[in-house]
């Protein structure tokens, strides 16, 4: 089993920057609430990358260009976050999900919610 983090931005240094310039300026209007629950506008939150350390569960990271390449017959709204098993996909959170989700803290203690199936 394998976790699918699919940001709601496209891969790439111009975009980054331009990705950058947008939390800046107008946070509240960024379009990705998966990358502003797990990043600050430079680099990752600390207690995220602590996440990713420790976590039990395989975990990758797309940018939604780079998930639409990889699986191009799977029509998504970003940003998402998947389960992929064998083969199958199935969503853990939607985009409605993340937009109502304030704080990484949050974010975290859900999916390890999420997880307890599969972490001992």
């Amino acid at each position: 089993m394998k976790l699918l983090f699919v940001y709601n931005a496209n891969s790439g240094q111009l975009n980054s920057l331009f990705d950058a310039g947008h939390k800046l300026i107008s946070p509240s209007t960024y379009k990705c609430s998966l990358c502003a629950l797990t990043h600050h506008t430079f680099s990752k939150k600390r207690l995220w990358k602590k996440f990713e350390i420790d976590s039990q569960v395989e975990l990758a990271f797309y940018h939604k260009d780079e998930f639409e390449t990889m699986f191009p017959n799977l029509d998504m709204r970003y940003p998402t976050i998947l389960k992929y098993d064998e083969h199958h996909f199935s969503e853990v959170f939607g985009a409605e999900v993340l937009n109502e989700i304030s704080n990484v803290e949050d974010l975290i203690e859900r999916l390890k919610l999420q997880l307890s199936d599969y972490v001992p």
